[in-house]
This record gives C-alpha cells, structure tokens and sequence, in this order.
C-alpha cells in the first residue's frame, strides 16, 4: 500500500473511470455478495482500511453507525471521499494501514475492501486487527483471490486472433511480490495462498463465518467482458468474527 499509485494522476484519472469509481457500491461487481456478509452497524464503531471513494462509510453511517474511522494512504482517494461521501458520523484519516496504532477495542467492526493484497505481511495486520477490534467485533474484508493474483501479470492468454484461450495460475505456492498491470499501469501487489489469509484469522483468535468467490450479478452480464469473470475467481470475500 505504501506505493500508493494513487495519487499518481494518469493512474487515478484512469481509476475514475471505472464503474465502480463512478457508480459506487451498485458499480462493483462483488457487492451484491459482499453486502450480505456485513454486520448490524447500529451504534457501531466502525474501521474501514484503504477506504477509497469512502463508499462503505458512508453505508455504515447510512445504516446507523456511531462513528466510521476511513483511512487511506492516497491524499485524492480522500479528497474525493470527503467530497462525495461525508457525513456527521465520518472522519476520514491519512495514512498507510501498515502503521496504523490503536487503543485495543477501539472498533465493533473492521472492514477492507480490496486492499490487503497491496500489504506485505498480512499476518501482522491480521494480529493488528485482532487487537483493535472489540471482543465479539466483525472483520469483514475482500482482496484479490489468490487464483487472480499468482502468476503475477492478471492478465489472460490470448491466441493467435486475440481470443482468450485462458488464466495462467503458477508459481501458486511461492508467496510474496508481484508485478502485475491494473488499468495498464505496473503495480506492486502482494500474492498469498488462501491457506495463509485463513489460518492468519484463525492464529489470531477470529472464528471464520462465511468464505465467498463472488460471481458477476446477473445484471452486470451484459457488460463486455463480464461473461469471461465466470472462467475464473477473480476476488475473495471473508467475514470472521473476534472470538
């Protein structure tokens, strides 16, 4: 995360584009999943790490939250988040997730939202998390799956007429840094096996409620190249719960 891309201005610009970017929450693919995976935020305190646009702030203050902490290491994601998505109940916080210090307990509710394969050592935010969090206190993040992030390029293989003929998985096991291309830009991202983001959770006292490979809504099948995200996991959904 500490890269922070973002506030390069050819990547962000191109990063506005995307639906997600410009229809919020109903432009992202995996929210029709990760919705249901979210706790009651009635009188919550809640953590949103690599917060954006702050979209996910905003539903949790818009569904009853206390307060909602958005931190991002990206000056224009929040720039654009206080712009778009403010409300009473949020501040939004520059900094890097890796450096982050809280009180223990400090929040009932820590979310993410494709973030974490951009951090180095989950393991240690994993532990990190266990701490902030109250006892009883939902985790709910998704990242890339690590189908999605193995061979390291996220980009398919094509034939000689520019078909798709398919995904390269390799190199699954060997964890750690990959160069991969998002909106034709190089990227650092960071490659883990899902062994390692559940067991982290589960070293670290949370208990595991739900694991999803989102497929793309039905409503979204219509848009070019939508069809071929059903040829494989592109993202991984993961709500635990601190014991």
């Amino acid at each position: 995360m500490k890269e922070n891309r973002y506030d390069d201005q050819v990547f962000f610009e191109k990063y506005a584009q995307m639906a997600r970017s410009k229809d919020g929450l109903k432009g992202a693919g995996e929210w029709h999943e990760l919705q249901k995976l979210l706790p009651d935020f009635e009188g919550k305190r809640v953590l949103d790490l690599g917060c954006g646009y702050g979209w996910h702030c905003k539903y949790a203050a818009e569904h009853g939250a206390a307060s909602v902490l958005g931190v991002d290491l990206s000056h224009k994601m929040l720039k654009t988040a206080k712009a778009r998505n403010a409300d009473q109940a949020i501040v939004y916080q520059q900094g890097a997730i890796e450096d982050l210090e809280f009180p223990v307990g400090s929040f009932d509710v820590v979310l993410s939202s494709l973030a974490f394969h951009y951090i180095r050592d989950f393991e240690l935010l994993a532990a990190n998390i266990a701490g902030w969090l109250e006892q009883g206190g939902s985790f709910v993040f998704s990242v890339e799956h690590p189908v999605f992030t193995a061979y390291g390029t996220q980009d398919w293989y094509y034939g000689k007429n520019g078909e798709i003929l398919h995904f390269p998985v390799d190199n699954y096991y060997y964890e750690g840094e990959r160069e991969a291309v998002f909106l034709g830009e190089k990227v650092v991202k960071y490659h883990r096996t899902l062994t390692t983001y559940l067991n982290a959770l589960l070293q670290n006292g949370f208990e595991i409620c739900r694991v999803v490979e989102p497929q793309p809504p039905e409503e979204m099948m219509h848009l070019e190249g939508m069809k071929d995200e059903m040829r494989r996991p592109m993202m991984l959904l993961i709500a635990a719960r601190k014991k």
